[in-house]
């Protein structure tokens, strides 16, 4: 049975949607059936992975409100023989408002989603940089959790509230769920400040952080604007090393990948520094 990965942080600007494309395709790449879900209305993941919008004629937004079947809404990923992905549109937008009144509103993404999980290997969901009802049909959806961290300052504000997000699906909709790691990202280890927010995040979260940390890299921030994922574009790159490295973790199984189904001990009151301390 396939699994599902949502990469999710209510904040933005901390790498979601490059983590979604780039690991997926990295997946593709290692011939693992993979689909990429790209949930959030910018539909970034979408056009970064290299689908236009004419090549668009369904989408997420018609599987959530029941227009179409999920099977119909899936496109072949451009270049990667592995890799489907179900786009998002602009109409998502909406979304959340219609969706109010519908009966069992957050399971919308999982009924979707059952009748084809035996279809891949690994299912990677970009969520939108909001903790509203697509994100949490998502989570509601998913096996685990990836929660990338960009590697500056009030890096790690805002986590008690995703992870009491994460709890309250946990205990209401998806008991089952469980975090699959932290990801450091915009790690620059020249800098002073990215080394201790490093060490910060794998003082409180220990072995949840992956031992791949993803760069400052300008190949890695050129690659959405030709519509390929880094592995395509420049693979020889540092970007590209270090999603090949996460995917190695993820696939193979690494330390941050293990253990029962919980969420990490933190909340809203004991939430670590916004940055690096002292």
């Amino acid at each position: 049975m396939g699994r599902i990965i949502a990469i999710a942080n209510q904040k933005g600007g901390v790498g979601k949607t490059t983590t979604a494309v780039n690991l997926a395709a990295c997946m593709a790449v290692a011939e693992k059936p993979t689909l990429l879900i790209d949930i959030d209305p910018q539909a970034n993941a979408s056009s970064g992975i290299g689908l236009a919008r004419e090549d668009i004629n369904a989408s997420v937004y018609e599987v959530l409100i029941g227009e179409a079947g999920a099977s119909e809404a899936i496109v072949a990923g451009p270049d990667l023989a592995f890799l489907d992905v179900l786009p998002s549109h602009q109409r998502l937008i909406g979304a959340e408002i219609e969706l109010v009144n519908i009966m069992a509103r957050e399971t919308r993404l999982r009924r979707a989603l059952d009748p084809m999980r035996n279809d891949y290997q690994y299912v990677i969901v970009d969520c939108p940089p909001s903790l509203g009802l697509l994100t949490v049909n998502t989570l509601t959806a998913a096996d685990t959790v990836i929660v990338p961290i960009q590697c500056e300052y009030y890096a790690l504000e805002g986590l008690g509230q995703l992870l009491n997000s994460i709890r309250l699906v946990q205990r209401n909709l998806n008991p089952d769920l469980r975090i699959e790691g932290i990801l450091l990202t915009m790690y620059d280890g020249r800098l002073n400040l990215a080394r201790q927010v490093a060490e910060e995040a794998r003082r409180y979260f220990g072995d949840r952080v992956y031992r791949a940390m993803i760069p400052r890299n300008v190949r890695l921030g050129e690659a959405p604007s030709f519509g390929q994922p880094i592995i395509l574009y420049d693979i020889a790159s540092a970007g590209a090393q270090s999603y090949i490295e996460l995917a190695k973790e993820i696939m193979f199984g690494g330390e941050a990948a293990t253990g029962a189904p919980e969420v990490l001990a933190l909340s809203g009151t004991d939430e670590p520094g916004p940055g690096a301390q002292g």
